[in-house]
């Protein structure tokens, strides 16, 4: 057999001739592009996903008008739409068949993008990770954090952040006491 090129070498260190079945698939692969979330974050949303759709289908087992299964019901959706995976509060239907997408959606570089803070996500994440953005009086620099609906509702920039500054500056209302401190 003849020794193998370098580019070839190269390409062999990429494939997994093991599992590549199940390592990589298109779904998986477009997901992960689209939150820029790393693989692992991505599986460990899909075991909580399984393990919330395992609990609806053990609660949907039990009878409907047992008072357990209606107060474990009411407990679930609360939990779930705090969190804000689930729309309402009213129907089992979207926690059997939650996704993964529905938590990647609720990262904080995800959810600045969605308030329009910033235009991308490689940017909110460089917010973040610089400190330009704060959840209530506390700066956050963990762009993966899992903001809850009352959370979102507390996202600001931080003091003296630069990026404030030239918000303010852009929307003419600048303090005469910022301009003090140029």
């Amino acid at each position: 057999m003849r020794e193998l090129k370098h580019h070839e070498k190269k390409l062999l260190k990429k494939v997994n001739f093991v599992n590549w079945k199940e390592e990589r698939t298109l779904r998986q692969n477009a997901i992960l592009a689209k939150y820029h979330t790393p693989r692992e974050d991505y599986e460990k949303y899909n075991k909580i996903c399984g393990q919330v759709t395992k609990c609806v289908a053990q609660l949907r087992k039990i009878d409907g008008s047992d008072e357990d299964r209606i107060k474990m019901t009411e407990v679930l959706l609360d939990k779930l739409y705090s969190m804000g995976v689930v729309p309402s509060k009213q129907d089992l239907g979207p926690c059997a068949e939650l996704h993964s997408s529905a938590f990647m959606k609720r990262r904080f570089s995800t959810v600045l993008r969605n308030l329009h803070f910033t235009q991308d996500l490689h940017t909110a994440e460089q917010y973040i990770r610089q400190g330009h953005v704060r959840i209530g009086p506390e700066v956050v620099t963990n762009p993966a954090m899992h903001i809850t609906r009352e959370m979102e509702d507390h996202i600001q920039w931080s003091e003296g952040s630069k990026i404030k500054r030239h918000v303010r500056e852009f929307n003419d209302e600048v303090d005469d006491f910022d301009l003090l401190n140029v």
